[in-house]
């Protein structure tokens, strides 16, 4: 989505808004669709169409959780990958072939 949508809502008098039909259309949200809102540290906050989670594994929403707070209290740990380190990805995965179109069996503890 390129394009830039502004629009504004109301709150009503139960802190109740409806959601604009621009910002409807643009999230493809329909009636009964859940709405996720991330805050931002700076006050920004941003509205997305909320995923459902029960399609979600339980142990990856905790992993990227965990990331998400970990680079968030520790930014001064991110680094930007280098060519240094990109032949160093090069060299320990040279050799390897993988097809990512193969599906894999259902006990496959790898």
């Amino acid at each position: 989505m390129g394009l830039v949508i502004e629009d504004n809502s109301t709150l009503t008098d139960r802190y109740q808004t409806t959601v604009p039909a621009s910002v409807r259309r643009a999230l493809k949200l329909e009636r009964r669709d859940r709405i996720h809102y991330m805050i931002r540290p700076n006050g920004e906050v941003v509205l997305t169409r909320a995923h459902d989670e029960s399609s979600q594994d339980p142990v990856m929403a905790s992993f990227l959780a965990f990331l998400e707070r970990d680079l968030q209290d520790h930014p001064e740990n991110i680094r930007p990958v280098t060519a240094s380190t990109f032949a160093e990805a090069e060299r320990l995965t040279a050799g390897i072939e993988v097809d990512f179109d193969q599906e894999l069996p259902e006990d496959d503890d790898i």
